[in-house]
């Protein structure tokens, strides 16, 4: 997974942010950047994972209610 320029310039900030805010330390641009590849590269594709699996299961639900509806529909013939 790949961020957009955009993307790595908003992120960076929210990292410097957070470093202000929780720990109330200053953490430079070099910084920024090694934290956020750390993410991009180790945790982007544990969480691409995670969505892949999540979707899946929302799919065989849906494909599940989609039988018991198909089912639904036939007539009774006596």
């Amino acid at each position: 997974m790949k961020l957009s320029d955009t993307q790595r310039e908003k992120l960076k900030e929210e990292i410097k942010a957070f470093y202000i805010t929780e720990r109330g330390e200053e953490i430079g641009v070099i910084e920024q950047m090694q934290l956020l590849d750390l993410f991009e590269e180790r945790m982007a594709p544990v969480i691409y994972n995670r969505a892949l699996d999540d979707a899946k299961g929302w799919f065989t639900q849906m494909m599940d209610h989609m039988d018991c509806d198909y089912y639904a529909l036939y007539k009774n013939v006596d």
